[in-house]
């Protein structure tokens, strides 16, 4: 165990739409400390988004992303030489995170050529409430209902 609880880090807006969600989204986005590269391509993504929808590309990024957070999901605990699965609510900035991570993940996975179409393929599929990141989402939330009878096991 440690201390103390490590302070948070501020994270300084993005250069074009001055939002520290966007930041942190390419933080996570980034590979090898390249940032500039990794806000290109969101940046190229937002605009592709743009192109294809006819709405703004930040605004279906912000749905895309609502639409991929969970709410639950399930913790290993065992109790008495049994593991059980119980189900717990998720920390708000953990949602984020966790819609941010499933987002990159699922877009790096999806078959276009470059990562922008990929992360714009996804943003607009998770949008429209499809694509792989959205099932990751109702998968977690069918776990948790499914073993709901071990919500007693909270920790």
């Amino acid at each position: 165990m440690r201390k103390a609880k490590p302070k948070k880090r501020l994270l300084l807006p993005d250069p074009k739409y001055k939002e520290t969600l966007v930041t942190r989204f390419v933080n996570y986005l980034m590979f090898d400390g390249k940032k500039s590269v990794a806000y290109n391509i969101f940046y190229d993504a937002c605009d592709v988004v743009e192109k294809r929808t006819k709405e703004n590309g930040l605004e279906q990024w912000r749905k895309a992303l609502n639409n991929i957070t969970p709410s639950v999901e399930v913790k290993s605990r065992r109790v008495g030489g049994a593991t059980f699965q119980v189900p717990t609510e998720v920390r708000p900035d953990r949602k984020v995170s966790l819609g941010m991570k499933w987002m990159i993940l699922y877009a790096r996975r999806r078959g276009e050529k470059t990562m922008t179409d990929k992360l714009a393929g996804e943003i607009i599929a998770a949008a429209k409430g499809e694509g792989a990141a959205v099932k990751k989402k109702d998968d977690t939330h069918r776990m948790a209902e499914a073993n709901k009878a071990f919500s007693h096991f909270r920790f």
